[in-house]
């Protein structure tokens, strides 16, 4: 597919790929603004899933190192959700590059707006540390592992669902849940980039303008989790949730 790269397209993705970052590095969800404006770019379904992919894993590994150097994580003891969160990851990019294109375009919209509607009715997550409820294996196993999958597949929303498992399965705090969502955000988002470069569904000169963006807004987001924490997190899902909601609704003639 031939794709007009145009100054003004240039700064879209990029403000685009900063409010993304941000909003990925302080709530998850930053797909969510990332994947809509790269098919309005003129991306085919499976080219958006991949540069997504590419300008996300730069807004992840931001974040992480600066909840890494901040002592919020600490990798080796995580090392088994790492690994199952990227076999899940590659194994959900070999499916999902298996698809018919028109399938695609049609569940991309449905998923999106399903996942804006589960953050919306989520219950309030807290930032106080609670209960373990099971096993770190077999959390890996099955949050790593499933929620790996599901990002390698599809996307939008991975960070938030792994910042709800590790509260409400882990009991963390949101802010610790958060940080450690980031190290396995990146990791997910990796595995999916690697063979989505294999399969050549990578437009690389979009998803690195974005992902300039991503850097800086990264590291922005994860500023302000370490300073406002949840009084920040919560109304952030909620609102950016909405809004994309509405946008897909609005064109969806276009998509459908």
């Amino acid at each position: 597919m031939e794709i007009e790269i145009t100054v003004w397209l240039l700064l879209l993705l990029f403000c685009g790929g900063l409010l993304a970052g941000f909003i990925d590095a302080a709530a998850g969800g930053g797909g969510l603004v990332a994947l809509p404006l790269l098919m309005f770019a003129g991306l085919t379904p499976a080219q958006a899933l991949a540069t997504n992919k590419l300008q996300g894993s730069f807004g992840t590994f931001s974040a992480s190192w600066y909840f890494i150097r901040r002592g919020l994580v600490e990798p080796r003891q995580i090392i088994t959700m790492v690994i199952c969160t990227f076999v899940g990851s590659a194994l959900g990019t070999l499916l999902v590059q298996r698809l018919d294109p028109s399938f695609l375009t049609l569940a991309i919209p449905v998923l999106l707006i399903a996942t804006a509607a589960y953050f919306w009715f989520s219950p309030t997550m807290a930032e106080e540390d609670a209960h373990q409820r099971i096993s770190q294996g077999l959390f890996a196993l099955l949050i790593g592992g499933g929620i790996g999958f599901y990002d390698g597949f599809f996307g939008p929303g991975t960070g938030s669902f792994f910042a709800i498992a590790f509260v409400t399965l882990m009991g963390f705090g949101l802010t610790k849940a958060t940080a450690h969502t980031k190290v396995l955000n990146f990791t997910s988002n990796i595995a999916s980039l690697l063979f989505f470069i294999l399969g050549g569904q990578v437009v690389w000169s979009i998803g690195l303008t974005m992902a300039a963006g991503q850097l800086l807004g990264g590291q922005l987001g994860a500023k302000m989790v370490v300073r406002k924490g949840a009084a920040l997190i919560r109304p952030l899902v909620v609102t950016i949730s909405i809004v994309m909601s509405v946008k897909l609704i609005l064109s969806a003639d276009i998509s459908w």
